[in-house]
């Protein structure tokens, strides 16, 4: 069973797809992770981030997997080939070489193969941008999770400021986010949207808590 968790930057995907796999006792792919990945991959390679062919021979040649805690459904540690790029794929620099990286038809080709056959293995609870709407449109749930711009950017700061990654500053968060939501929603290969039969949910003022439980209770309901 697959519960797909889509929605912009900062809206809270993350933490709300650990929590709602540790609940349901699934296992959570970050897809966002795996994006990432290719960027940083890039990074280090000196490959433009305009250089289609590039990006995409990297995607292919390169497999990204996630390190397990034993008995917890929720990966700690991201690694593409050989290299663990935990906490490397959470800084500021990253978080702008994403979109374009993202953009890219072969990057989202060679890591949709990897991602509907890890997805495939098993129960997952799977959060990104078009998880609902190409990598797996026949998830029994589909949620697309937002929140206020500002709302988001205040998340993030805290979230940067807990890690010691990434800026800390409000207005270039709130910046970042905008033109990643502007860059993420006009792309031509599977840009940001809701999938037609997604339930959107706003967690804007909302506890985090309640916005869980309203999921699990979609995948119990899927179950039943």
């Amino acid at each position: 069973m697959i519960v797909a968790i889509d929605g912009p930057s900062g809206a809270g995907k993350s933490t709300v797809a650990k929590a709602v796999a540790k609940e349901l006792g699934f296992s959570c792919l970050d897809t966002g992770a795996m994006y990432r990945s290719i960027a940083w991959r890039a990074l280090q390679d000196g490959v433009a981030l305009d250089d289609e062919e590039g990006l995409g021979a990297i995607a292919r040649t390169y497999d990204i997997a996630f390190g397990h805690v034993e008995g917890d459904p929720v990966p700690r540690r991201v690694f593409i080939g050989d290299d663990e790029v935990t906490d490397a794929i959470r800084t500021a620099e990253i978080d702008r070489a994403v979109s374009p990286v993202s953009a890219v038809p072969a990057v989202r080709a060679a890591l949709l193969d990897q991602q509907r056959r890890i997805g495939n293995a098993g129960n997952y609870v799977v959060e990104g941008r078009d998880i609902g709407t190409v990598v797996f449109p026949d998830a029994a749930v589909k949620v697309f999770l937002t929140a206020s711009d500002e709302e988001r950017a205040h998340r993030r700061v805290r979230q940067n400021v807990d890690r010691g990654i990434g800026s800390i500053d409000y207005e270039e968060v709130l910046a970042d986010l905008r033109r990643r939501d502007e860059a993420d929603a006009s792309r031509e290969t599977a840009p940001l949207r809701a999938a037609e039969d997604a339930v959107q949910m706003d967690s804007t003022g909302r506890y985090i808590e309640e916005v869980i439980e309203d999921i699990c209770a979609l995948a119990r309901e899927a179950q039943s």
